[in-house]
């Protein structure tokens, strides 16, 4: 066998593995919820509030039927944790052995950024053992100095170093206030915290990626993790894994080597429905941009956290998948208080496909969202190119013959 991939495949087969070709991948309810952050290994944490969280975001995307509570209940049943991933993240219970590697760093490393006083650290840890689960506003602070870092009360930096650390894990949150207690408190006691080698690591990871994702790429599984030690146990354990015979290496055209399950490269790979997903910034399929842009030819950059002035799209711009094909990008901002979400700037930069075969999904696929969103009404404000311009708000606000429905 040739082990030789087309570009197309690769786009098939990574938008089946993170459950964006299917109505309900990964089931309903709150068990869809737990199945979808088990298979993807994460769910980034944002607390960007223009439009729903990223988290919340993410996983309606997968799950049609997704409440905003279902997190927090899983968080408070222990079967989901908060911490690190590449970002903060939701992550399964099950893998709370795989942050002790970045937690024990953090422990070890004195001039970490997260240089909280010894002190005031004992007495967090001290006052939680005591009393219970608190929120950073439940400590005062006598002090008016200022800190170094985001200027955090000294409490509040404490708190963060010690979860950080592993010493107190996120017990739950009251909006998006963090709720810290004891980490033996919260863990469950099935859960094993022995710390795994290196190369065991280096496994979970390569796993990771190829369950979420299909394939992956040494540079994709090092992503924002440093360090040569990290990278040579990568692969050496890609290394192993293909002498075993469950992974290969493939030939990709234009790309660096790629690596598969070898069951996946006699899989039969189907046209994706064509379907519109307005898809989070943060989502797990869009989040590694030099990944997105070689396989998908689509140049993806959050701008919230460029001066306006260098903005090309706008402040928190959604991508736009089509099927198989990103097909442009929309700004949006919810006004919540007159429920009205607005699309402050459409692009729609693939032009070669008929406007008359996504508009009809893509409306429906925003009406959807806005009411996610809590809003009742759409505002279209800009549109480019903006020829463009008139058909899509004729069907974007044209009334249903039958009346009801977001106008």
């Amino acid at each position: 066998m040739k082990n030789k991939l087309t570009l197309q495949q690769l786009q098939l087969l990574t938008l089946e593995s993170q459950g964006l070709t299917k109505k309900s991948p990964f089931g309903t309810g709150k068990n869809a919820v737990l199945n979808a952050v088990e298979h993807l290994g994460y769910i980034q944490i944002d607390t960007l509030s223009i439009i729903e969280r990223a988290h919340h975001h993410t996983l309606w995307t997968r799950i049609p039927d997704f409440q905003t509570d279902y997190l927090e209940e899983l968080v408070e049943e222990r079967k989901i944790f908060e911490y690190w991933f590449h970002a903060a993240s939701y992550l399964p219970i099950q893998d709370f052995r795989y942050a002790l590697p970045q937690m024990l760093h953090v422990k070890q490393d004195a001039s970490h950024y997260y240089n909280a006083d010894k002190n005031v650290m004992q007495a967090v840890i001290d006052t939680i053992r005591a009393e219970g689960p608190k929120r950073a506003r439940d400590f005062e602070t006598q002090s008016s100095k200022t800190g170094s870092w985001w200027n955090w009360k000294p409490a509040k930096l404490a708190l963060e170093r010690l979860f950080m650390q592993g010493d107190l894990m996120i017990c739950g949150r009251r909006g998006m206030q963090k709720m810290y207690d004891l980490t033996e408190r919260v863990l469950p006691k099935s859960i094993s915290t022995a710390e795994p080698a290196p190369i065991e690591f280096a496994e979970y990871l390569i796993k990771t990626y190829l369950r979420a994702y299909g394939f992956t790429t040494v540079k994709q599984i090092t992503h924002l993790r440093t360090g040569n030690v990290l990278k040579a146990n990568v692969n050496k354990a890609l290394q192993s894994m293909m002498e075993e015979g469950t992974l290969s290496k493939v030939d990709v055209e234009g790309l660096p080597p790629v690596f598969i399950q070898n069951n996946l490269l006699e899989k039969t790979f189907n046209s994706t429905p064509s379907h519109v997903r307005l898809l989070s910034p943060f989502d797990n399929s869009i989040i590694h941009r030099d990944r997105i842009k070689q396989i998908f030819n689509f140049d993806f950059r959050l701008e919230c956290y460029t001066p306006k002035e260098k903005r090309q799209y706008g402040y928190f711009c959604l991508p736009i998948l089509f099927g198989d094909q990103f097909i442009g990008r929309v700004d949006c901002k919810t006004h919540r208080k007159d429920k009205k979400f607005e699309l402050i700037h459409l692009f729609i930069e693939n032009t070669d496909i008929s406007t008359e075969v996504w508009l009809e999904p893509f409306i429906e696929e925003v009406k959807r969202f806005a009411a996610f969103n809590g809003c009742e009404s759409l505002i279209l404000t800009k549109v480019s190119p903006s020829k463009l311009t008139a058909v899509i708000k004729r069907a974007l606000f044209r009334k249903e013959s039958k009346g009801g429905g977001m106008t």
